[in-house]
């Protein structure tokens, strides 16, 4: 991958959305600047779908998707806050690359405990982001336990990391930082969270693994994927959410969304539609 930046093309993105050679882009929430940070990009492959019946034939007939690992790096107000953390690879120089090295992140906000997500917490023991208040959810925290590779990320952290009970979808959002809030989407994993961004009468809502494979879960929600520990809870969750963002007109971003990552969902008949931003 190519060394990214340099404040002249920060400079850029923020006027343009991408920097370098489109593994990091930039969007504005009120004051807060989002970065998506992509950590690899990968072809995928229908075989990790359930309950997909006619599905693939009807929007992904070659059986193969593009398929990326981003995270979310959020400047607020002087505090530096990472949303997942990737394997702790290529994010981390592109971090650094918008003026962030991992010893500035203040906050490291987890979604889940997949290795794709919590990897980049920690190497050999030693915390990849030593000055950072972690916080993971309380039903998420307990299930990670039973994972080896999980306990092991989260050790360096330990004294420096904190559980919360994220709040149903529809109920009043638990506050995590200033201007996030955390909100229960269970279903891909038993504590999975999203987390919604405000500032200035601005929203986004970064939603972690609500969906993998975009050319087909977005039109036919009811589709899970073999990762998913309740299959039918996170199709569930999956509509509720799609169909919230697309009435309330949020703007969203996903883990495993194609680049820019970002972007508005519209109803389309029963299922929606993407549109990046």
């Amino acid at each position: 991958m190519k060394t990214l930046l340099a404040s002249g093309l920060l400079l850029a993105a923020m006027a343009t959305g991408a920097v370098a050679d489109e593994m990091v882009y930039a969007y504005k929430v009120g004051t807060m600047e989002v970065f998506t940070l992509v950590e690899t990009r990968s072809t995928g492959g229908t075989g990790i779908l359930v309950n997909a019946g006619d599905a693939i034939k009807r929007y992904l007939p070659d059986g193969k998707f593009p398929l990326e690992i981003n995270a979310f790096l959020v400047k607020n107000g002087g505090k530096n806050i990472l949303i997942d953390t990737g394997f702790g690879g290529a994010i981390i120089d592109e971090m650094r690359g918008v003026g962030v090295a991992p010893e500035q992140v203040n906050t490291v906000l987890i979604t889940h405990t997949h290795g794709d997500h919590v990897g980049g917490l920690s190497t050999d023991g030693v915390a990849r982001f030593p000055n950072a208040e972690l916080f993971l959810s309380q039903p998420e925290q307990v299930w990670g336990n039973g994972n080896a590779a999980t306990v092991a990320a989260l050790a360096p952290y330990a004294g420096r990391w904190r559980t919360f009970k994220p709040a149903a979808f529809f109920d009043a959002a638990v506050p995590v930082a200033d201007g996030i809030t955390a909100i229960a989407a269970f279903g891909h994993t038993p504590g999975h969270t999203v987390y919604l961004l405000e500032s200035n009468g601005e929203k986004l809502l970064i939603w972690g693994d609500l969906l993998h494979v975009q050319a087909i879960q977005f039109p036919a929600p009811e589709v899970s994927v073999t990762y998913d520990s309740d299959p039918v809870a996170a199709a569930a969750t999956r509509r509720q959410i799609l169909e919230y963002v697309a009435r309330e007109k949020i703007p969203v971003a996903g883990m495993h969304l194609h680049y820019p990552a970002i972007g508005m969902v519209e109803k389309s008949g029963d299922g929606f539609r993407w549109q990046a931003k």
